[in-house]
């Protein structure tokens, strides 16, 4: 029996670049996934930032919460249409309601996962809106300096 050889993948030469949400690893996936099915070939580190993972990653870590229960298929249909739409469930939208809730779950438990496997580096709050603050602009605003 001849043995088994695994290649580790070539670490990039270039700086990698974690993700700062589940949402945005999981909207990155969904972009990939969509090129290849247009017939792209997605090619690790060919992009402008270079990933820690590839999306097949993504798609496992979903998976594995699935089989084990932490997310439902409703959880799958809400995360795949919201996913090709680019956007997340809007609370406000009573026909969105209900699919709000199991957006926020499954991208809490999918960032407990990615955060454990690097590929998520939790930082501040990625939302640039935050009604209890208040930012005061300053410098030359005009646009191009014009």
């Amino acid at each position: 029996m001849t043995e088994q050889r695994l290649f580790p993948k070539p670490l990039s030469e270039r700086e990698i670049t974690p993700f700062a949400s589940a949402r945005q690893a999981w909207f990155w996936f969904v972009r990939c996934q969509t090129a290849r099915i247009e017939g792209a070939r997605v090619v690790a580190d060919a992009g402008e930032v270079v990933r820690p993972c590839d999306p097949d990653d993504v798609y496992n870590a979903v998976m594995r919460l699935k089989q084990a229960g932490t997310l439902t298929d409703r959880h799958l249909q809400v995360l795949e249409y919201f996913g090709l739409v680019e956007r997340e469930p809007d609370p406000r939208d009573p026909r969105e309601k209900g699919k709000d809730g199991l957006w926020r779950h499954a991208m809490a438990a999918l960032e407990n996962v990615l955060i454990s496997r690097g590929i998520v580096t939790r930082r501040r709050d990625e939302n640039f809106h935050h009604d209890e603050v208040m930012v005061e602009l300053g410098g030359d605003l005009s646009p191009c300096g014009i």
